[in-house]
């Protein structure tokens, strides 16, 4: 049995920015303060937090939509691929991101906390800064 789970937030952005930083390879590392490679291509690559994520794009729609195939090192070797879908949507103070994460293996449940601590939090601070030094 898999687990689903949804995560939103309000990032300090517009959809388009969000979108860029999160398909490029030093907008990625610098919104998340960890090494990442990225692809803006379908089919293309990408690795996040030194290795530790990894994955595919599956569907882009830019400034609007991203699903990648999505897992990390702690998935086993008979752990299919999990997915995350991106969602973009414009809000009065930037972008509400949504994010859902379907075929979470079992036991896997801290991934759930992890997008906030590890993504959200980190892009609500580096948008933030990056729109007082414009």
């Amino acid at each position: 049995m898999s687990i689903r789970f949804t995560r939103s937030a309000t990032i300090p952005a517009a959809p388009i920015q969000v979108y860029e930083a999160w398909l490029s390879s030093k907008g990625h590392t610098q919104m998340t303060g960890s090494a990442a490679k990225a692809s803006a291509r379908v089919g293309g690559a990408f690795s996040a937090w030194d290795g530790y994520i990894s994955g595919k794009n599956l569907k882009i729609k830019p400034g609007k939509q991203i699903v990648q195939s999505w897992r990390t090192t702690e998935f086993t070797a008979a752990d299919p691929d999990s997915q995350i879908e991106i969602l973009l949507e414009k809000a009065p103070r930037g972008t509400k991101l949504t994010l859902c994460h379907t075929n979470v293996p079992d036991g896997h449940t801290g991934y759930r906390t992890g997008w906030g601590t590890h993504y959200f939090e980190p892009m609500k601070k580096y948008f933030k800064a990056k729109t007082k030094s414009a």
